[in-house]
């Protein structure tokens, strides 16, 4: 019991200090938080893996998911970043809409030609960009993520 207490003490000690400090702080930071635009881009790349991987495993729910992930995330650099070309950002939206068709069809062959244009379009971005070092392919090998699941989860 006492063992308990004091973890209690302990963990309120360790919370409530860094709470108080932080509302008697003042805030120094009026601004939103604005994500640099390498963020979102490495942000996407994993989206990109994943869809790619998704796809492969015909857990189409994951892969319209991850798609939709990539289109926001297309979005957020937009509008973030003016100093994108526009046009960078819209000859992207024909393959996103062309992996999104192939995904409701589960057409995994239609899926992979548009997630190859897709690829092309970013590195094509990169080169507009001045940031030709910077090459997206496809993956090879197996999925890296290993805390994750791409086969679709079985009905029960």
């Amino acid at each position: 019991m006492i063992f308990r207490k004091l973890l209690l003490a302990a963990a309120l000690i360790c919370f409530a200090a860094p709470l108080a400090m932080a509302q008697s702080a003042p805030d120094v930071s009026a601004e939103p938080y604005v994500p640099r635009l390498a963020d979102i881009m490495n942000a996407l790349q994993q989206r990109h893996l994943k869809l790619y991987f998704a796809a492969r495993a015909h857990n189409w729910e994951l892969a319209d998911f991850e798609l939709r992930q990539v289109r926001a995330g297309l979005a957020e650099a937009a509008v973030l970043y003016s100093g994108l070309p526009v046009t960078n950002i819209t000859t992207l939206a024909a393959p996103v809409q062309a992996l999104f068709d192939a995904g409701k069809a589960r057409d995994e062959r239609k899926f992979m030609d548009a997630f190859g244009q897709l690829t092309n379009g970013c590195n094509a971005c990169h080169q507009t960009m001045d940031r030709k070092f910077i090459v997206i392919t496809q993956p090879v090998g197996q999925q890296p993520f290993t805390n994750q699941v791409f086969a679709p989860a079985t009905k029960k």
